[in-house]
């Protein structure tokens, strides 16, 4: 299998972390749709990343379908339910982080257009997305240990990367003083080698 995307992008990391869990081999093949001769467009019309290309070479995205994929093809280390109320909850715990990501790239790339260019309203709003969502997770997690209760799931992956996330390109959001049971949470997760490895970088 290759995975395709950057170390940057909080979907592929997301992705990257669940093949950890996993413990599944893959070659990570570094690009992004924003470079002259990317080859995403080719792999997944929409042109985003991540893409994961199996062995047969069909391409699946967005990094949603995907984790889902790779928990469904191995049996150890199940990230997500079976179907049912549990599973989601799962699902709309990733739904929300991936929102923040979402509002989160959204305001990082306004704020690279020439000032005269950007859109001071269209960043406030994406900003306050991102804290109603904070106070959401926050309000959800209660004292809980992991976002479902006593075990790591798939919420706590995609939560985690969101404030890995945040941590990366937003230091002036201060939600570890905020939420400090997220900050408990997110404390815990980066202990985890899947975490560890995947920091993102430029």
């Amino acid at each position: 299998m290759k995975l395709i995307g950057s170390h940057t992008s909080p979907f592929a990391r997301k992705v990257r972390i669940v093949l950890a869990e996993k413990k599944i081999e893959y070659d990570f093949v570094i690009d992004s749709p924003w470079l002259a001769d990317s080859k995403v467009p080719n792999l997944n019309p929409l042109g985003k990343i991540p893409v994961l290309v199996l062995d047969d070479e069909t391409p699946l995205f967005d990094s949603r379908v995907i984790v889902e994929y790779i928990d469904n093809v191995t049996p150890n280390n199940k990230l997500f339910p079976a179907p049912n109320r549990e599973r989601t909850e799962v699902k709309r715990w990733e739904a929300l982080a991936d929102g923040i990501c979402d509002a989160a790239a959204t305001a990082f790339l306004e704020a690279k257009r020439p000032a005269e260019q950007q859109s001071a309203d269209w960043i406030a709003r994406q900003h306050d997305k991102i804290q109603r969502s904070l106070e959401f997770m926050a309000e959800q997690l209660g004292e809980k240990a992991f976002c479902m209760g006593t075990h790591i799931s798939m919420a706590d992956i995609a939560v985690g990367t969101a404030l890995g996330y945040l941590c990366f390109r937003f230091t002036d959001i201060n939600w570890q003083e905020s939420h400090p049971n997220l900050e408990k949470l997110y404390a815990k997760l980066k202990q985890r080698a899947s975490f560890a490895d995947t920091m993102p970088k430029d």
